[in-house]
């Protein structure tokens, strides 16, 4: 099996596979991105998110929580408000940490020359601890002041998927007219050599037809033209 049959069985295979993430299913901001890509014969999504808000709580390594220790205490893929945040942080037991993740894609490619695009990540993420073995760490005030920050980081995410689906949308676009225009190229190039191969081939044909013609004339025994002069009688 070639590789580009082999990279099309594995891609429906893979798209065929339950959504296995906490939601279930690919979020709004990002489906029509992940539905651009899927729709591509050279591309395919293996996991998204259009970027989110999380209370996690759990055992604190350093400034990393711990994710086989963690508890999922609040998710929203939406601006979210103090009042949410205070009710989930009433069922942490350990270190609960609040975070904003941007938009996350990790995408597989048929072959290297694809491979321009193979994860997409951005960098404006935000993580801050609130509280430590259940207890509240700071003020309801700070924790107003930082989901302001993070509904703006929100809101810039979005913006940026609008940019990044503009400009990937563009940019297949722009990869669809080049790869046309070279296959048109190549198209003329095959062309223009079977027909300079053609006429070389009449050519040679024509120049033994006349090699042969000339070789029945040498050969030929018919008596051709004479002539006798007598001399006239005085």
């Amino acid at each position: 099996m070639d590789r580009s049959a082999e990279f099309k069985r594995w891609k429906a295979q893979c798209l065929s596979k339950a959504d296995l993430s906490l939601k279930g299913s690919v979020d709004e901001d990002v489906a029509e991105i992940v539905q651009l890509l899927n729709g591509q014969e050279q591309f395919f999504t293996t996991s998204s998110c259009s970027g989110r808000i999380i209370l996690l709580d759990g055992s604190i390594n350093g400034s990393e929580v711990q994710k086989q220790n963690r508890c999922w205490l609040l998710v929203t893929h939406k601006p979210c408000i103090k009042d949410d945040v205070i009710i989930a942080l009433k069922n942490s037991n350990g270190d609960a940490v609040l975070k904003f993740e941007p938009l996350v894609l990790h995408i597989q490619c048929r072959q290297l020359q694809d491979a321009q695009i193979l994860a997409v990540r951005s960098t404006h993420g935000l993580e801050v601890p609130l509280s430590h073995k259940g207890k509240l760490m700071v003020t309801e005030d700070y924790i107003d002041f930082l989901l302001k920050i993070a509904n703006q980081k929100m809101e810039e995410n979005k913006k940026r998927i609008e940019r990044f689906y503009n400009c990937l949308q563009h940019a297949l676009e722009r990869q669809t007219i080049i790869k046309s225009y070279l296959k048109e190229k190549v198209n003329e190039k095959t062309n223009a050599y079977s027909h300079k191969k053609k006429r070389n081939r009449e050519k040679a044909r024509d120049r033994c037809v006349t090699e042969e013609n000339d070789k029945e004339l040498e050969n030929d025994d018919s008596p051709g033209l004479s002539a006798a002069v007598f001399p006239e009688d005085d």
